[in-house]
């Protein structure tokens, strides 16, 4: 029977750790490499970091900085994607959950032997294993991954292998501490056939991943400014790492405003399907409009 997932860990509570206490907090987040959580202890102090972008970015710089062979190392410390470890029962727990989320352990016999093929012809080509953040990923993007880096030089993949290696580091480090309570979630919305903001519009919110309740989440009407009267839509813990949906019902907007539609309007309800990566961070997605198109960003 498995044991339930600890919660998260508060930043204040790193503050007052001893060094080994710290490594076997967060050490787990760089691949058998609890090196980089020691250097992090040592360089910076747990009592000054303030969110889990200044850590991230404090252990990204201790990687950065080491040497080619350390750097050589902490790849290599990285098990095959269904490989021999991970047939042996052999992974890390944080591997383990990664590559089972990108259905991993439930591959045809078919689709195994191709992962062996390409992690061999890949170990053959650069001399290090494939790297590639796997937490939202599928077996097919991985494949074509695999495909495609097999084509890119020894020093390019070096380093894309690095790059996913923080990306990994990231993702393991949300879910194991508690983020600081600065994310949240503003859009605006332009309609750019009148070349003004679009005021009165009906806006939905529905989380559809993550953590938290699934769902609608929230609706909301434009002012005259064409953002929310409420101005965030998402705030403190319900801010969180996720798979969002914003819908903008541009048809009745447009039909209130009196603009010309067809009988069937070509927009009714725009929907815009986006991620939340960073819940410490300020997300603001604009749309800008008119009876016949739309584009959207993310703003700031």
């Amino acid at each position: 029977m498995s044991s339930s997932p600890s919660p998260p860990l508060s930043l204040s509570s790193l503050s007052g750790l001893s060094e080994e206490s710290f490594v076997a907090a967060v050490g787990g987040v760089y691949e058998n490499s609890p090196w980089v959580a020691s250097a992090v202890f040592t360089n910076l102090k747990p009592l000054s970091i303030t969110s889990i972008a200044s850590l991230h970015a404090a252990m990204k710089e201790v990687v950065e900085t080491a040497e080619e062979r350390k750097k050589l190392e902490l790849i290599n410390s990285h098990p095959d994607l269904a490989g021999k470890a991970a047939l042996a029962d052999e992974l890390t727990e944080e591997s383990k959950e990664e590559q089972s989320k990108a259905g991993l352990n439930s591959l045809t016999k078919e689709e195994l032997e191709q992962f062996t093929k390409m992690n061999e012809k890949y170990k053959s080509k650069f001399g290090f294993v494939f790297i590639l953040a796997v937490r939202n990923a599928t077996k097919y993007t991985i494949l074509k991954s695999f495909e495609a880096r097999l084509k890119n030089t020894r020093m390019k993949e070096f380093e894309e292998c690095i790059t996913q290696i923080h990306k990994i580091a990231w993702m393991r480090l949300l879910t194991i501490l508690e983020p600081a309570d600065t994310g949240f979630l503003t859009c605006h919305v332009l309609d750019t056939a009148s070349g003004k903001p679009a005021n009165d519009m009906d806006i939905t919110l529905e989380r559809l991943s993550g953590t938290g309740p699934l769902g609608v989440i929230g609706s909301f009407v434009t002012n005259s400014d064409g953002r929310l009267t409420s101005g965030r839509a998402l705030t403190g813990k319900d801010f969180s790492v996720g798979i969002y949906k914003w819908t903008f019902e541009v048809g009745d907007y447009f039909a209130k405003e009196g603009a010309k539609l067809a009988g069937t309007p070509f927009l009714t309800s725009v929907p815009l399907v986006f991620g939340i990566d960073d819940p410490e961070d300020h997300y603001h997605v604009p749309l800008l409009c008119s009876p016949y198109g739309y584009s959207t960003y993310r703003g700031s």
